[in-house]
């Protein structure tokens, strides 16, 4: 599904972000990506989804470099991600239901489609009461809802999500999990990027540890 071999990552000021890093997901695996603030861990996942590209080495998603796509297949490729943001990158002047249909929209659905996939994809995620409410009014937790179900509504066979629960209660953050459980269940791919080494343990699924842009540890599922 992803591999990263040899992968670095440098700035025009000279940071280097990530040096080296490879390792490979496998389809329908379930992998936390750990490590702490300036790791390199978003980096990890904008070269996914080509919002940055690599000094050295090569990026392949589904079997294809990445790197070597031109800006006429971008969108293609992003259609098979679900990029789930800690921010959420919600767009307030839309109803709940209107954020995630934007989703279909932009991937080229069939409309007729679209009300009813909408529809069920927010009651996956508990907000089928929310679906006409404008995000504004909808608590942290619930937004992070409706993130995952704009990121999951076209049903990509990979999810990443970058710091999903960070600025969520424990409680929260659990109940956050167990959607992304749902959707591994389902078949889809998932990587998770948290600095919560405690929730990632109790999750017990396989962790990629990472620290200043080098990986420090990962498991033989993830091996190269």
């Amino acid at each position: 599904m992803v591999r990263f071999h040899s992968v670095s990552m440098r700035y025009p000021t000279g940071y280097e972000a990530l040096s080296g890093v490879s390792f490979r997901l496998s389809p329908g695996s379930f992998h936390f990506l750990t490590g702490p603030s300036g790791a390199g861990k978003t980096s990890v996942l904008k070269l996914i989804y080509r919002a940055e590209l690599a000094s050295e080495g090569a990026v392949l998603v589904q079997g294809r470099n990445v790197e070597q796509m031109t800006a006429s297949q971008l969108p293609a490729l992003r259609r098979t991600i679900g990029v789930i943001f800690q921010d959420y990158k919600l767009l307030y002047d839309r109803s709940v239901f209107d954020n995630v249909a934007l989703a279909m929209e932009v991937a080229g659905q069939d409309p007729e489609r679209i009300p009813g996939q909408v529809q069920r994809t927010l009651e996956s995620v508990g907000l089928k009461e929310r679906m006409y409410h404008n995000p504004i009014a909808l608590s942290g937790g619930e937004q992070q809802r409706v993130a995952i179900a704009r990121a999951t509504v076209n049903r990509p066979p990979l999810v990443i999500a970058d710091e999903p629960t960070g600025n969520l209660d424990r409680d929260m953050g659990r109940k956050i999990m167990a959607l992304f459980h749902n959707l591994h269940q389902q078949g889809i791919t998932i990587l998770i990027v948290t600095h919560d080494l405690d929730l990632a343990t109790e999750l017990g699924h396989p962790q990629i540890a990472m620290n200043q842009g080098c990986l420090t540890e990962v498991p033989g599922s993830a091996r190269l």
